[in-house]
């Protein structure tokens, strides 16, 4: 373990695996030092346990933190807060006293311990003022600290105070943030909470009666799905939607599945929401509101990221 003011790399070259037996167990080590005597290190910098080639796929970064994320859990248990960001995910063991962030990006996943406070004032502060001034302007959700958060009452604290939400101000930064958290949640769900499917429902004000619901489902990939249970159904309908990018019917609700492995599958299913959206008359995002969030029934998901006021 390396001290105060010193950074160590311990994996690098590849996003296929650890490699052996012993990374692993450095691995651990680490994770072990930070969670069992922060002290020394709290507030240094991140230690470096994997490096992604740049041409890797999601599935590929996802299967690297796959291979470092055993053996830290097996080694200091399960997190108090599970999450990602639209870089890569965020992972968090909290109490009163060190916050050891598991954390990746594009390029790298680190393992760090932080003083809760001081880590969590710097990322509401981000929450709460960053963002575009106006429509038109670019966004920051891919800026975020994290874009969604899940906390299911494991070991240690949470926070006690959730983030403000970054609104989207227009349909092109919503349809970017909802593509970021999609994107997000097929490389990061599967590894986190194996197993566990995630879903919002989203309901316009103009029309509060139909829901639009975007999913994903392990081994599956994601789903957009409307409820049309209202509108007569015929050959013309059918052709209509399908011409709108609808894959098939089924009592009443109209759905489409991406692929998790196509890399182009969170565009497709934020461009169809937002599509089906606004030709129900949703004159923006600002009058969109998501509820029934969740993983798998089980926790609190919080979607600071999300774009849409929650409720």
């Amino acid at each position: 373990m390396t001290s105060r003011g010193e950074s160590q790399t311990v994996i690098a070259g590849t996003t296929a695996s650890v490699g052996s037996a012993a990374e692993s167990a450095v691995i651990a080590e680490i994770a072990e030092h930070l969670h069992g005597s922060p002290r020394e290190y709290l507030g240094g910098p991140p230690v470096a346990i994997v490096h992604h080639r740049p041409e890797a796929t999601r599935l590929e970064r996802r299967e690297a933190f796959r291979e470092v994320y055993g053996p830290i859990v097996a080694t200091i248990g399960e997190p108090t807060l599970y999450g990602g960001s639209a870089w890569g995910p965020s992972v968090r063991w909290r109490d009163e006293g060190r916050l050891v962030l598991l954390s990746g990006d594009r390029f790298r996943v680190t393992l760090s311990v932080h003083r809760p406070e001081e880590l969590e004032r710097g990322e509401h502060h981000c929450f709460t003022w960053g963002g575009a001034r106006s429509a038109g302007e670019p966004h920051d959700f891919d800026l975020l600290p994290y874009s969604w958060q899940l906390y299911r009452g494991g070991p240690g604290e949470w926070p006690g105070e959730r983030p403000d939400h970054r609104l989207a101000g227009d349909w092109e930064q919503w349809e970017s943030a909802l593509e970021l958290l999609l994107a997000a949640w097929a490389e990061q769900l599967p590894v986190q909470v194996p197993g566990d499917w995630a879903g919002i429902t989203v309901v316009a004000d103009r029309d509060p009666g139909r829901d639009l619901v975007v999913s994903y489902s392990p081994g599956e990939g994601l789903e957009v799905a409307v409820d049309d249970r209202d509108a007569p159904q015929g050959p013309e309908r059918e052709r209509l939607m399908r011409e709108c990018g609808w894959h098939g019917h089924d009592r009443g609700w109209w759905h489409s599945a991406f692929p998790e492995a196509d890399e182009r599958s969170a565009a497709a299913a934020a461009r169809l929401a937002v599509s089906e959206l606004r030709s129900r008359g949703a004159a923006g995002p600002q009058e969109l509101a998501a509820r029934e969030a969740g993983v798998d029934d089980r926790g609190e998901l919080w979607l600071p990221g999300l774009g849409i006021r929650t409720c």
